[in-house]
């Protein structure tokens, strides 16, 4: 419904060839420079939860929707829309968290905007960012997925739904003898590390809400390209499969705040996972599939019983107010 909502509502009346690409970031050219600029909401609930908090997630969802456009990160904004009576050392505290978090992936927090509403006129605290970052001319194909060609491999780099299941914990309060923690986390470093190897990456996207089945969904019909992925490559915590049975979730879905699906050349994977698996945010990384020149527009998965199913967007949301 929301995609429905976009294309029917918003690409109707502010249609334009930048914002009809569809992509994380918007990629424009000024004079000689290319610019990725991209803007995103956070209203997660809780503000607080087990790895992060809502100012951390807002530095590493805007960081991580540039870099997945092959753009250096540089700038963000950040507007704070702040209900009545929320105590000040938790607004310190998430402020504080932003700033740790900007230092870390290298970019500066230069302008924003304040309001505060009055009580019950908003849950607490609402953050909206934005980002601008510059983009080699080189990588300005892989943010609109023209690039792709079939026995493309593609590779996700980590474990994945840490990040819903952590929401769902901190709402539910519940115990884990290994607690979960959200992935939320800035990755444009390790993206760069890639970048700088001349790693052939055809396209990026970092998995966010309607988890890695949604964006393979996307891909498949905007390309008119087959994917096949293979469930028992599929990186997944014992815990988080575990609570997925529980409440009847599916691990394809769950929403991710800091892991990036990478569509790479077939000579380039080997040397992408060696890079990945090097640094700390992408030890886990796998490959769990590739895009074939067969059943364009269609996501095929092969399961762990042997058969083989579709995989389609995601219906619905399993659980809401996770970014």
């Amino acid at each position: 419904m929301t995609s429905d909502l976009i294309s029917g509502l918003f690409i109707k009346y502010f249609n334009n060839p930048i914002l009809n690409v569809m992509s994380d970031s918007a990629i424009t050219q000024v004079d000689n420079t290319l610019l990725a600029f991209t803007t995103d909401s956070f209203v997660v609930d809780p503000l607080f939860f087990p790895g992060g908090d809502i100012g951390k997630l807002a530095v590493c969802g805007t960081v991580n929707d540039l870099c997945a456009s092959g753009a250096k990160p540089l700038f963000l904004s950040a507007a704070f829309i702040i209900e009545e009576g929320f105590p000040i050392a938790d607004l310190e505290r998430i402020v504080q968290s932003m700033a740790g978090e900007a230092k870390i992936a290298g970019v500066q927090i230069i302008t924003g905007d304040t309001k505060v509403v009055k009580k019950g006129q908003c849950d607490k605290l609402f953050i909206t960012t934005a980002g601008i970052g510059l983009v080699e001319k080189r990588y300005a194909g892989i943010s609109s997925g023209t690039l792709i060609k079939p026995e493309d491999q593609l590779i996700v780099s980590g474990y994945l739904g840490d990040h819903e299941i952590a929401i769902l914990s901190a709402r539910e309060n519940l115990m884990f003898e290994e607690p979960v923690h959200s992935d939320v986390a800035s990755l444009n470093l390790l993206i760069g590390l890639l970048l700088e190897a001349n790693i052939k990456i055809h396209f990026m996207r970092d998995i966010t809400r309607g988890g890695i089945a949604t964006i393979l969904a996307e891909i498949s019909a905007l390309m008119n390209v087959g994917v096949l992925i293979d469930e028992a490559l599929i990186p997944v915590r014992e815990q988080v499969t575990g609570l997925c049975e529980i409440y009847g979730f599916n691990p394809l879905y769950l929403a991710n705040e800091g892991k990036m699906l990478m569509i790479v050349a077939p000579e380039s994977a080997e040397a992408a996972l060696k890079i990945m698996q090097q640094h700390h945010l992408g030890h886990e990384s796998r490959v769990i599939g590739k895009i074939t020149g067969t059943n364009a527009g269609k996501v095929l998965m092969k399961s762990v019983i042997g058969g083989t199913r579709i995989i389609d967007k995601l219906a619905g949301e399993q659980l809401p107010r996770i970014c």
